[in-house]
C-alpha cells in the first residue's frame, strides 16, 4: 500500500504567516510527548543531547506524536554521520544539529542526510521506518525532500561564521542557543546579558539577509517577544520537564509548610 510522508518543518516555515511556537520534550516519555503534541503548539523538539533519550524512546515518541497537527523535530547528541543515519532511518524528518561552529561542520551535517553522490548517508530503506520498509514509492529518489536540517548556533565561533554557515546548501534554518552561547562568551548562566542578546540579534539579521529562517530558545516571555520582534521565525518557549518542575514546586509551596513558617495556620 503506497504511503505518504509528512511535510517537513522547512515546508511549515515557508507556508507560515507568523512565527512558529514550540516546546522541548525532554522526559523520554511517549505519554508526555503525546500530551504535549495535543496542546496546540506548532512544533515539538525531542531532545537527545541533554535528555535520557535513545533510539527506542525517540521512535516511541515519534509514534506518539504522529497524527497530531504538530511538527516533530529531533536533536541528536552530536553532529555525527552514523547517529544521523540512525535517526533518519527511524523516521526523523526534521533534525536540529547541535554545536555547528563552521561551514565545514554544517556541510558535514547536510552530507549525513543525503544519499550518494550528494552525501554519505548509508542505504537501508528496506529495513527502515523512514521509507516504511520500502512502502513509500521512490523513497530513495525523493528522500531529500522529506528531510529538513536546522543547525544550532551556540558559540562565539558559530556567530562569527554564521554567514558562511547560512550559505551552505541544504541548511534550511539556523537556531540560536543562548545558554551555550553565553557560556562561550564567558557569561555562564547569563542568557539575558546584552552581549548575548546582541549576538543572537546579529544571527537573526544574517539569516534575514540570507533569506533563511532563524529560530531561538527563549523561556523568558519578555525575551521571547523581543526576539520575535527582531525577526525570529520560530521559537521554543518551554520544556515539559521545566513545566513539571516549576508546577510541582508551586504545589509544594502552597500546601506544604515551609521551614520557619507557622504550620498551625494551615490546619
Amino acid at each position: 500500500m503506497p504511503l505518504r510522508i509528512e511535510d517537513t518543518f522547512r515546508s511549515a516555515l515557508a507556508a507560515a504567516d507568523r512565527p512558529l511556537a514550540g516546546m522541548w520534550v525532554c522526559s523520554g516519555s511517549p505519554l508526555i510527548a503525546e500530551l504535549c503534541a495535543g496542546a496546540g503548539l506548532d512544533w515539538l523538539l525531542v531532545d537527545a543531547e541533554h535528555s535520557p533519550n535513545g533510539l527506542e524512546s525517540i521512535l516511541a515518541q515519534l509514534q506518539a506524536i504522529h497524527g497530531y497537527p504538530v511538527h516533530a523535530m529531533v536533536r541528536p547528541p552530536v553532529n555525527d554521520t552514523v547517529v544521523i543515519k540512525q535517526y533518519l532511518d527511524l523516521g526523523v524528518q526534521n533534525l536540529l544539529i547541535p554545536m555547528v561552529n563552521s561551514a565545514a561542520e554544517a556541510e558535514a551535517a547536510v552530507a549525513a542526510t543525503r544519499y550518494p553522490p550528494q552525501g554519505v548517508r548509508g542505504v537501508g530503506s528496506a529495513l527502515a521506518r523512514a521509507a516504511r520498509w520500502n512502502r513509500v514509492p521512490d523513497y530513495l529518489a525523493r528522500a531529500n525532500d522529506t528531510i529538513s536540517v536546522t543547525v544550532q548556533i551556540e558559540s562565539t565561533a558559530a556567530v562569527d561564521a554564521v554567514e558562511d554557515i547560512l550559505a551552505v546548501g541544504g541548511v534550511d534554518a539556523v537556531f540560536m542557543g543562548p545558554s551555550d552561547l553565553a557560556a562561550s562568551m564567558g557569561l555562564l548562566g547569563q542568557q539575558e546579558h546584552p552581549e548575548v542578546r546582541a549576538a543572537v540579534e546579529h544571527c537573526l539579521s544574517a539569516a534575514k539577509a540570507a533569506g533563511k529562517p532563524a529560530g531561538v530558545n527563549a523561556f523568558n516571555p519578555d525575551t521571547a517577544q523581543h526576539y520575535l520582534a527582531n525577526g525570529a521565525a520560530f521559537i521554543l518557549v518551554g520544556a515539559d520537564v521545566a513545566l513539571l518542575a516549576r508546577g510541582s514546586e508551586a504545589l509544594a509551596a502552597t500546601y506544604v509548610p515551609q521551614a520557619g513558617s507557622d504550620s498551625r495556620a494551615s490546619y
